[in-house]
């Protein structure tokens, strides 16, 4: 008997988690309160760049503290009234050397790393989709470059069209982060992102992603990213653009194959329609849990 009310529970718990899991898929991430640190990472030049900042604050922590305790030290060992005869010493070889190759060596340290991932941020997989991102004052416009292309504009999503988009959850939808028309991507995809402006220069970034690139009049940058895991994805134009800056938000919803070529398929005649199909089969998805029998 106590066998099987472990299983029971271990089959109830496994569906909760599955329910909450699936739940928690439906949003990624998005700036929150009080945030210290970085969100969480969705490709592999993210986790290279969170792995580099604890690596730097390796030596950037102890260079920082050492220089405080040296300032300290010589604020107290060197005032007026604990060496009241100043040292005429203009030169210390050691110590000379000491400071020169101090630094030397540790930017070696840091430069080996910072251009690998350097590197790494420049040299993509061949790309199986291309989207141009133009920015304007103040909100994107999309189009993915295929043998059938599709565009469409990403706005702001004010208060008011909340019911009729179907995204009154706040949660899920953020005021000031959530936008009409995402853009829709395939997981583990890499995706070509070709980002340029109409107007003045924006700036394309999505913090969970490890991307940000300018977007310039007259010229097309070229960045990438290969999201690793399902879910919708939030950034902001990080380029100082005019009144409005604030309200032009960056929404990126991943998804699996299957569903991206329904969207895609349906997009083409009715943007907003394909969006709404494509909520409400994850919605359904994050509803339904199977369990396993006994």
């Amino acid at each position: 008997m106590k066998k099987h009310v472990l299983t029971g529970s271990a089959v109830v718990f496994g569906a909760v988690s599955g329910l909450l899991a699936s739940a928690m898929g439906a949003l990624a991430d998005k700036p929150v309160d009080w945030q210290l640190s970085w969100q969480d990472s969705a490709t592999k030049i993210a986790d290279q760049i969170h792995w580099f900042e604890r690596y730097s604050l390796m030596f950037i922590i102890p260079v920082t503290a050492l220089v405080m305790l040296l300032l300290l030290w010589c604020i107290v060992r060197f005032r007026k009234g604990a060496n009241p005869v100043a040292s005429k010493t203009s030169h210390n070889t050691t110590i000379e050397v000491i400071w020169t190759l101090g630094p030397v060596i540790i930017l070696l340290f840091l430069a080996i790393p910072s251009f690998q991932l350097l590197t790494a941020q420049y040299s993509p997989d061949e790309p199986k989709l291309t989207v141009k991102a133009t920015g304007y004052q103040w909100y994107w416009g999309y189009e993915y470059q295929t043998d059938d292309p599709l565009s469409f504009d990403a706005l702001l999503l004010k208060d008011e069209d909340r019911a009729s988009a179907g995204k009154e959850d706040l949660a899920a939808y953020p005021r000031l982060l959530a936008v009409d028309n995402e853009v829709v991507v395939p997981v583990d995809t890499t995706v070509r992102l070709l980002v340029t402006a109409a107007d003045v220069i924006h700036s394309w970034a999505m913090p969970a992603f490890g991307v940000k690139m300018d977007g310039i009049p007259g010229r097309n940058n070229e960045t990438w990213f290969k999201a690793a895991r399902e879910g919708l994805y939030y950034g902001q134009c990080s380029e100082l653009c005019g009144k409005d800056h604030a309200f032009m938000p960056i929404a990126v919803r991943v998804v699996s194959q299957e569903r991206y070529d329904a969207w895609f398929a349906a997009a083409k005649s009715d943007v907003s329609g394909a969006n709404k199909a494509l909520m409400a089969a994850i919605e359904n998805d994050s509803k339904t849990v199977t369990v396993a029998g006994n």
